[in-house]
Protein backbone atom coordinates (compact mmCIF):
# COMPACT_ATOMS: atom_id res chain seq x y z
CA UNK A 1 0.00 0.00 0.00
CA UNK A 2 1.45 3.32 -1.03
CA UNK A 3 1.69 6.12 1.51
CA UNK A 4 -0.67 9.06 1.10
CA UNK A 5 2.25 11.32 0.27
CA UNK A 6 3.41 9.03 -2.54
CA UNK A 7 -0.14 8.70 -3.87
CA UNK A 8 -0.64 12.47 -3.97
CA UNK A 9 2.69 12.97 -5.75
CA UNK A 10 1.80 10.35 -8.34
CA UNK A 11 -1.77 11.41 -9.09
CA UNK A 12 -1.85 15.17 -8.44
CA UNK A 13 -2.02 17.50 -11.45
CA UNK A 14 -0.70 21.05 -11.29
CA UNK A 15 -3.48 23.64 -11.42
CA UNK A 16 -2.72 27.22 -12.42
CA UNK A 17 -5.04 28.22 -15.27
CA UNK A 18 -8.56 27.40 -16.45
CA UNK A 19 -7.03 25.12 -19.11
CA UNK A 20 -5.68 23.00 -16.25
CA UNK A 21 -9.32 22.14 -15.41
CA UNK A 22 -9.45 19.99 -18.58
CA UNK A 23 -9.01 16.68 -16.67
CA UNK A 24 -12.04 17.42 -14.49
CA UNK A 25 -14.17 18.49 -17.46
CA UNK A 26 -13.20 15.25 -19.19
CA UNK A 27 -13.83 13.11 -16.10
CA UNK A 28 -17.31 14.63 -15.65
CA UNK A 29 -18.19 13.04 -18.97
CA UNK A 30 -21.94 12.92 -19.53
CA UNK A 31 -22.93 13.49 -15.90
CA UNK A 32 -26.14 15.48 -15.48
CA UNK A 33 -25.53 16.59 -11.90
CA UNK A 34 -22.23 18.24 -10.98
CA UNK A 35 -21.67 19.28 -7.36
CA UNK A 36 -19.04 21.95 -6.70
CA UNK A 37 -18.01 22.39 -3.09
CA UNK A 38 -16.13 24.87 -0.96
CA UNK A 39 -14.23 24.53 2.32
CA UNK A 40 -15.58 27.87 3.57
CA UNK A 41 -18.32 30.35 2.71
CA UNK A 42 -15.86 33.22 2.51
CA UNK A 43 -12.92 32.33 0.25
CA UNK A 44 -12.52 34.16 -3.06
CA UNK A 45 -10.84 31.35 -4.99
CA UNK A 46 -13.57 28.84 -4.20
CA UNK A 47 -16.09 31.16 -5.87
CA UNK A 48 -13.94 32.13 -8.84
CA UNK A 49 -12.81 28.59 -9.68
CA UNK A 50 -16.38 27.27 -9.36
CA UNK A 51 -17.43 30.05 -11.72
CA UNK A 52 -14.77 29.06 -14.25
CA UNK A 53 -15.78 25.39 -14.03
CA UNK A 54 -19.43 26.37 -14.40
CA UNK A 55 -18.74 28.51 -17.47
CA UNK A 56 -17.00 25.60 -19.15
CA UNK A 57 -19.78 23.16 -18.24
CA UNK A 58 -22.32 25.62 -19.66
CA UNK A 59 -20.42 26.27 -22.88
CA UNK A 60 -18.95 22.82 -23.52
CA UNK A 61 -21.48 20.40 -22.01
CA UNK A 62 -24.82 22.18 -22.21
CA UNK A 63 -25.58 22.76 -18.52
CA UNK A 64 -28.42 25.25 -18.10
CA UNK A 65 -29.20 25.16 -14.36
CA UNK A 66 -27.27 26.42 -11.34
CA UNK A 67 -28.53 25.69 -7.82
CA UNK A 68 -26.86 27.30 -4.81
CA UNK A 69 -26.94 27.18 -1.02
CA UNK A 70 -29.09 30.29 -0.87
CA UNK A 71 -32.70 31.38 -0.38
CA UNK A 72 -35.18 30.91 -3.22
CA UNK A 73 -36.74 34.43 -3.09
CA UNK A 74 -33.36 36.18 -3.27
CA UNK A 75 -31.92 33.98 -5.98
CA UNK A 76 -35.05 34.51 -8.04
CA UNK A 77 -33.98 38.13 -8.37
CA UNK A 78 -30.80 36.86 -10.05
CA UNK A 79 -32.73 34.38 -12.17
CA UNK A 80 -35.14 37.02 -13.44
CA UNK A 81 -32.26 39.43 -14.07
CA UNK A 82 -30.10 37.06 -16.12
CA UNK A 83 -33.07 35.67 -18.06
CA UNK A 84 -34.53 39.08 -18.87
CA UNK A 85 -37.79 38.40 -17.04
CA UNK A 86 -37.85 41.83 -15.43
CA UNK A 87 -38.02 45.34 -16.84
CA UNK A 88 -36.66 46.93 -13.67
CA UNK A 89 -33.61 49.07 -14.33
CA UNK A 90 -31.21 47.42 -11.90
CA UNK A 91 -27.52 46.72 -12.27
CA UNK A 92 -26.03 43.51 -10.94
CA UNK A 93 -25.15 45.02 -7.56
CA UNK A 94 -28.68 46.30 -7.16
CA UNK A 95 -29.94 42.76 -7.79
CA UNK A 96 -27.55 41.27 -5.24
CA UNK A 97 -28.84 43.63 -2.56
CA UNK A 98 -31.83 41.29 -2.32
CA UNK A 99 -29.54 39.06 -0.22
CA UNK A 100 -30.30 40.93 2.97
CA UNK A 101 -30.48 38.04 5.44
CA UNK A 102 -27.35 37.21 7.40
CA UNK A 103 -24.84 35.97 6.19
CA UNK A 104 -25.24 38.42 3.31
CA UNK A 105 -21.65 38.05 2.11
CA UNK A 106 -22.22 34.51 0.83
CA UNK A 107 -23.93 35.78 -2.32
CA UNK A 108 -23.71 39.59 -2.17
CA UNK A 109 -20.04 39.73 -3.14
CA UNK A 110 -17.90 40.93 -6.04
CA UNK A 111 -17.07 37.40 -7.17
CA UNK A 112 -20.76 36.55 -7.62
CA UNK A 113 -21.41 39.94 -9.25
CA UNK A 114 -18.84 39.12 -11.92
CA UNK A 115 -20.27 35.64 -12.53
CA UNK A 116 -23.88 36.89 -12.68
CA UNK A 117 -22.82 39.55 -15.19
CA UNK A 118 -21.27 36.81 -17.34
CA UNK A 119 -24.47 34.74 -17.10
CA UNK A 120 -26.58 37.70 -18.25
CA UNK A 121 -24.41 38.30 -21.31
CA UNK A 122 -24.39 34.57 -22.08
CA UNK A 123 -28.19 34.36 -21.86
CA UNK A 124 -28.73 37.38 -24.09
CA UNK A 125 -27.25 35.34 -26.94
CA UNK A 126 -29.44 32.26 -26.34
CA UNK A 127 -33.01 31.30 -27.11
CA UNK A 128 -35.30 30.85 -24.12
CA UNK A 129 -34.82 27.08 -23.73
CA UNK A 130 -31.03 27.43 -23.61
CA UNK A 131 -30.79 30.27 -21.12
CA UNK A 132 -29.07 29.40 -17.83
CA UNK A 133 -31.16 29.64 -14.67
CA UNK A 134 -29.97 30.47 -11.13
CA UNK A 135 -31.87 28.99 -8.18
CA UNK A 136 -31.64 28.88 -4.38
CA UNK A 137 -32.31 25.56 -2.67
CA UNK A 138 -31.98 26.38 1.03
CA UNK A 139 -34.69 26.20 3.64
CA UNK A 140 -34.36 29.34 5.76
CA UNK A 141 -36.72 31.78 4.00
CA UNK A 142 -39.97 30.75 5.70
CA UNK A 143 -41.51 34.22 6.04
CA UNK A 144 -40.11 35.56 2.78
CA UNK A 145 -41.44 32.54 0.90
CA UNK A 146 -44.92 32.69 2.35
CA UNK A 147 -45.04 36.40 1.49
CA UNK A 148 -44.04 35.52 -2.07
CA UNK A 149 -46.86 32.95 -2.26
CA UNK A 150 -49.48 35.37 -0.97
CA UNK A 151 -48.31 38.21 -3.23
CA UNK A 152 -48.35 36.01 -6.33
CA UNK A 153 -51.74 34.43 -5.61
CA UNK A 154 -53.31 37.80 -4.74
CA UNK A 155 -52.36 39.08 -8.20
CA UNK A 156 -53.13 35.98 -10.27
CA UNK A 157 -55.74 33.90 -8.41
CA UNK A 158 -57.45 36.14 -5.82
CA UNK A 159 -60.40 33.78 -5.52
CA UNK A 160 -58.39 30.59 -5.21
CA UNK A 161 -58.43 28.13 -2.34
CA UNK A 162 -54.63 28.28 -2.40
CA UNK A 163 -54.73 31.95 -1.36
CA UNK A 164 -57.07 31.12 1.50
CA UNK A 165 -54.69 28.39 2.66
CA UNK A 166 -51.64 30.64 2.30
CA UNK A 167 -53.23 33.35 4.45
CA UNK A 168 -54.19 30.76 7.03
CA UNK A 169 -50.60 29.50 7.15
CA UNK A 170 -49.34 33.08 7.47
CA UNK A 171 -51.73 33.68 10.38
CA UNK A 172 -50.36 30.60 12.11
CA UNK A 173 -46.80 31.94 11.97
CA UNK A 174 -47.65 35.62 12.53
CA UNK A 175 -47.50 35.54 16.37
CA UNK A 176 -43.80 34.64 16.24
CA UNK A 177 -42.83 37.95 14.61
CA UNK A 178 -40.44 36.41 12.10
CA UNK A 179 -38.33 34.80 14.82
CA UNK A 180 -37.88 31.14 13.85
CA UNK A 181 -36.40 30.32 17.25
CA UNK A 182 -39.60 31.50 18.95
CA UNK A 183 -41.67 29.26 16.70
CA UNK A 184 -39.30 26.35 17.30
CA UNK A 185 -39.62 26.63 21.08
CA UNK A 186 -43.38 27.10 20.96
CA UNK A 187 -43.89 24.11 18.69
CA UNK A 188 -42.67 21.77 21.43
CA UNK A 189 -45.90 22.30 23.31
CA UNK A 190 -48.24 22.31 20.32
CA UNK A 191 -49.62 19.00 19.10
CA UNK A 192 -49.53 19.95 15.44
CA UNK A 193 -47.96 23.44 15.45
CA UNK A 194 -48.46 24.84 11.91
CA UNK A 195 -47.96 21.46 10.24
CA UNK A 196 -51.47 21.08 8.87
CA UNK A 197 -51.58 24.60 7.41
CA UNK A 198 -48.34 24.32 5.42
CA UNK A 199 -49.05 20.76 4.33
CA UNK A 200 -52.49 21.66 2.95
CA UNK A 201 -51.04 24.65 1.09
CA UNK A 202 -48.38 22.65 -0.75
CA UNK A 203 -50.74 19.76 -1.46
CA UNK A 204 -53.32 22.11 -2.98
CA UNK A 205 -50.74 23.85 -5.18
CA UNK A 206 -49.42 20.51 -6.40
CA UNK A 207 -52.97 19.34 -7.15
CA UNK A 208 -53.72 22.40 -9.28
CA UNK A 209 -50.44 22.94 -11.09
CA UNK A 210 -52.24 23.32 -14.41
CA UNK A 211 -53.76 26.57 -13.13
CA UNK A 212 -50.39 28.26 -12.74
CA UNK A 213 -48.44 27.55 -15.94
CA UNK A 214 -46.17 30.49 -16.68
CA UNK A 215 -43.45 31.09 -19.32
CA UNK A 216 -41.35 33.08 -16.84
CA UNK A 217 -41.21 30.27 -14.25
CA UNK A 218 -43.58 31.89 -11.77
CA UNK A 219 -45.31 28.51 -11.48
CA UNK A 220 -42.05 26.87 -10.40
CA UNK A 221 -41.46 29.73 -7.99
CA UNK A 222 -44.91 29.29 -6.45
CA UNK A 223 -44.37 25.58 -5.90
CA UNK A 224 -40.88 25.87 -4.40
CA UNK A 225 -41.82 28.77 -2.15
CA UNK A 226 -44.68 26.63 -0.80
CA UNK A 227 -42.25 23.74 -0.40
CA UNK A 228 -39.86 26.00 1.52
CA UNK A 229 -42.67 26.99 3.89
CA UNK A 230 -43.54 23.37 4.60
CA UNK A 231 -39.97 22.17 5.02
CA UNK A 232 -38.81 25.24 6.97
CA UNK A 233 -41.61 24.63 9.44
CA UNK A 234 -40.31 21.07 9.90
CA UNK A 235 -36.72 22.31 10.08
CA UNK A 236 -37.42 24.78 12.88
CA UNK A 237 -39.34 22.18 14.87
CA UNK A 238 -36.43 19.75 14.41
CA UNK A 239 -33.95 22.38 15.67
CA UNK A 240 -35.13 22.02 19.27
CA UNK A 241 -34.94 18.22 19.10
CA UNK A 242 -31.54 17.56 17.54
CA UNK A 243 -28.91 19.29 15.40
CA UNK A 244 -28.49 16.07 13.45
CA UNK A 245 -32.23 15.82 12.76
CA UNK A 246 -32.49 19.44 11.60
CA UNK A 247 -29.43 18.92 9.36
CA UNK A 248 -31.16 15.98 7.67
CA UNK A 249 -34.39 17.93 7.18
CA UNK A 250 -32.43 20.77 5.56
CA UNK A 251 -30.45 18.55 3.18
CA UNK A 252 -33.52 16.51 2.24
CA UNK A 253 -35.26 19.78 1.38
CA UNK A 254 -32.35 20.85 -0.82
CA UNK A 255 -32.51 17.57 -2.73
CA UNK A 256 -36.28 17.93 -3.11
CA UNK A 257 -35.77 21.42 -4.53
CA UNK A 258 -33.06 20.20 -6.92
CA UNK A 259 -35.35 17.47 -8.20
CA UNK A 260 -38.24 19.91 -8.66
CA UNK A 261 -36.00 22.21 -10.71
CA UNK A 262 -34.77 19.29 -12.83
CA UNK A 263 -38.28 17.93 -13.39
CA UNK A 264 -39.53 21.37 -14.40
CA UNK A 265 -36.88 21.73 -17.10
CA UNK A 266 -37.25 18.25 -18.59
CA UNK A 267 -35.33 15.00 -18.95
CA UNK A 268 -32.34 16.54 -20.72
CA UNK A 269 -31.69 19.19 -18.08
CA UNK A 270 -28.24 19.34 -16.48
CA UNK A 271 -27.59 21.06 -13.16
CA UNK A 272 -24.54 22.51 -11.38
CA UNK A 273 -24.83 22.70 -7.58
CA UNK A 274 -22.77 25.12 -5.47
CA UNK A 275 -22.65 24.22 -1.78
CA UNK A 276 -20.23 23.70 1.09
CA UNK A 277 -18.15 20.52 1.03
CA UNK A 278 -20.15 19.26 3.99
CA UNK A 279 -23.26 19.19 1.77
CA UNK A 280 -21.88 17.98 -1.56
CA UNK A 281 -19.29 15.44 -0.41
CA UNK A 282 -20.89 12.05 0.31
CA UNK A 283 -21.72 11.94 4.04
CA UNK A 284 -21.39 8.15 4.11
CA UNK A 285 -17.62 8.65 3.63
CA UNK A 286 -17.38 10.82 6.77
CA UNK A 287 -18.06 10.47 10.49
CA UNK A 288 -21.46 12.04 9.81
CA UNK A 289 -22.73 8.56 8.99
CA UNK A 290 -22.14 7.33 12.55
CA UNK A 291 -24.32 10.19 13.81
CA UNK A 292 -27.13 9.20 11.44
CA UNK A 293 -26.61 12.26 9.25
CA UNK A 294 -27.10 12.35 5.50
CA UNK A 295 -26.43 15.07 2.95
CA UNK A 296 -27.14 16.27 -0.57
CA UNK A 297 -24.21 14.48 -2.20
CA UNK A 298 -25.07 11.14 -0.61
CA UNK A 299 -28.79 11.30 -1.45
CA UNK A 300 -28.18 12.34 -5.06
CA UNK A 301 -25.73 9.46 -5.50
CA UNK A 302 -28.35 7.08 -4.12
CA UNK A 303 -31.13 8.45 -6.34
CA UNK A 304 -29.20 8.50 -9.61
CA UNK A 305 -26.97 6.30 -11.71
CA UNK A 306 -23.34 6.49 -10.69
CA UNK A 307 -22.16 8.09 -13.93
CA UNK A 308 -24.77 10.86 -13.68
CA UNK A 309 -23.44 12.48 -10.48
CA UNK A 310 -20.00 14.06 -10.08
CA UNK A 311 -18.75 15.78 -6.91
CA UNK A 312 -15.74 18.12 -6.69
CA UNK A 313 -14.36 19.10 -3.30
CA UNK A 314 -12.24 22.19 -2.56
CA UNK A 315 -9.62 23.03 0.05
CA UNK A 316 -6.74 25.28 1.07
CA UNK A 317 -3.78 25.26 3.43
CA UNK A 318 -3.81 28.85 4.68
CA UNK A 319 -4.87 32.41 3.86
CA UNK A 320 -7.76 34.70 4.83
CA UNK A 321 -11.52 34.23 4.95
CA UNK A 322 -14.69 36.23 5.54
CA UNK A 323 -16.59 34.91 8.57
CA UNK A 324 -17.97 36.07 11.94
CA UNK A 325 -17.06 35.36 15.56
CA UNK A 326 -20.67 34.54 16.42
CA UNK A 327 -23.92 33.86 14.60
CA UNK A 328 -25.64 37.02 13.40
CA UNK A 329 -22.92 39.56 14.15
CA UNK A 330 -20.85 41.59 11.70
CA UNK A 331 -18.44 39.72 9.46
CA UNK A 332 -14.71 40.39 9.32
CA UNK A 333 -11.62 39.13 7.56
CA UNK A 334 -10.01 36.33 9.57
CA UNK A 335 -6.61 34.72 9.11
CA UNK A 336 -6.74 31.02 8.33
CA UNK A 337 -3.73 29.30 9.94
CA UNK A 338 -1.75 26.54 8.22
CA UNK A 339 -3.60 23.23 8.19
CA UNK A 340 -3.25 20.93 11.19
CA UNK A 341 -0.57 18.28 11.10
CA UNK A 342 -1.74 14.95 9.63
CA UNK A 343 -4.80 16.53 7.98
CA UNK A 344 -5.75 16.17 4.31
CA UNK A 345 -4.81 19.77 3.62
CA UNK A 346 -1.43 19.38 5.34
CA UNK A 347 -0.70 16.30 3.24
CA UNK A 348 -1.45 18.25 0.07
CA UNK A 349 0.75 21.14 1.21
CA UNK A 350 3.63 18.89 2.23
CA UNK A 351 3.80 17.32 -1.21
CA UNK A 352 4.49 20.72 -2.75
CA UNK A 353 3.17 24.18 -1.87
CA UNK A 354 1.41 24.57 -5.21
CA UNK A 355 -2.17 24.49 -6.45
CA UNK A 356 -3.16 21.03 -7.62
CA UNK A 357 -6.10 18.83 -8.46
CA UNK A 358 -6.78 15.15 -8.05
CA UNK A 359 -9.14 12.92 -10.02
CA UNK A 360 -10.44 9.87 -8.13
CA UNK A 361 -11.43 6.82 -10.18
CA UNK A 362 -11.76 3.08 -9.79
CA UNK A 363 -8.01 2.58 -10.23
CA UNK A 364 -6.80 5.02 -7.56
CA UNK A 365 -9.76 5.76 -5.27
CA UNK A 366 -8.66 3.20 -2.69
CA UNK A 367 -5.34 5.01 -2.25
CA UNK A 368 -7.19 7.99 -0.75
CA UNK A 369 -9.64 6.15 1.47
CA UNK A 370 -7.82 6.00 4.79
CA UNK A 371 -9.55 8.13 7.41
CA UNK A 372 -8.11 11.64 7.63
CA UNK A 373 -9.21 15.02 9.00
CA UNK A 374 -10.52 17.42 6.33
CA UNK A 375 -11.00 21.10 7.21
CA UNK A 376 -14.42 22.77 7.07
CA UNK A 377 -14.97 26.46 7.88
CA UNK A 378 -18.48 27.83 8.32
CA UNK A 379 -19.92 31.33 8.53
CA UNK A 380 -18.86 31.32 12.20
CA UNK A 381 -15.15 30.67 12.64
CA UNK A 382 -12.59 30.90 15.43
CA UNK A 383 -9.13 29.65 14.40
CA UNK A 384 -8.12 29.21 18.05
CA UNK A 385 -10.56 26.33 18.38
CA UNK A 386 -9.98 24.80 14.96
CA UNK A 387 -8.75 21.49 16.32
CA UNK A 388 -12.00 20.97 18.23
CA UNK A 389 -14.53 21.10 15.44
CA UNK A 390 -13.23 22.22 12.06
CA UNK A 391 -11.88 18.90 10.80
CA UNK A 392 -14.28 16.24 9.49
CA UNK A 393 -12.87 12.69 9.50
CA UNK A 394 -13.25 11.56 5.88
CA UNK A 395 -12.42 8.97 3.26
CA UNK A 396 -11.52 11.57 0.66
CA UNK A 397 -11.46 9.19 -2.32
CA UNK A 398 -15.05 8.11 -1.66
CA UNK A 399 -16.34 11.46 -0.46
CA UNK A 400 -15.51 13.16 -3.79
CA UNK A 401 -14.84 12.31 -7.41
CA UNK A 402 -12.23 15.08 -7.71
CA UNK A 403 -10.54 17.59 -5.44
CA UNK A 404 -9.17 21.07 -6.16
CA UNK A 405 -6.52 22.34 -3.75
CA UNK A 406 -5.24 25.91 -3.60
CA UNK A 407 -2.28 26.28 -1.28
CA UNK A 408 -2.92 29.87 -0.22
CA UNK A 409 -6.21 31.71 -0.63
CA UNK A 410 -7.72 35.09 0.16
CA UNK A 411 -11.02 36.31 1.53
CA UNK A 412 -13.83 37.12 -0.90
CA UNK A 413 -14.99 40.70 -1.33
CA UNK A 414 -18.46 41.49 0.11
CA UNK A 415 -20.41 44.21 -1.72
CA UNK A 416 -20.86 46.21 1.50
Amino acid sequence: MKSLKESIKKHAISFETTEDLDPIIEAIGDAKIVLLGEASHGTSEFYTVRAELSKRLIEEKGFTLIAVEGDWPSTQQINRYIKGYTEEEKDVRGVLKSFNRWPTWMWANEEIAEFVSWLKVHNEQKEASLKVGFYGIDVYSLWESINEVITYLSKTKPDSMELVLAKKAFSCFEPYNRHPESYAMSSVNLSQACVDEVSKLLTSIRSHEENYKDPQELDLSLKINAMVVQNAEEYYRAMVQSDDLSWNVRDEHMVEAINEILDYHGNDAKIIIWEHNTHIGDASATDMEAAGMINVGQILRQQNRKENVYAVGFGTNRGTVIAADEWGIAYKQIDVPPAMKDSWEAALHNTGAINKLLIFNEENRHLFNDWIGHRAIGVVYNPEYEAYGNYVPSKIGSRYDAFIYMDQTKALTPLD
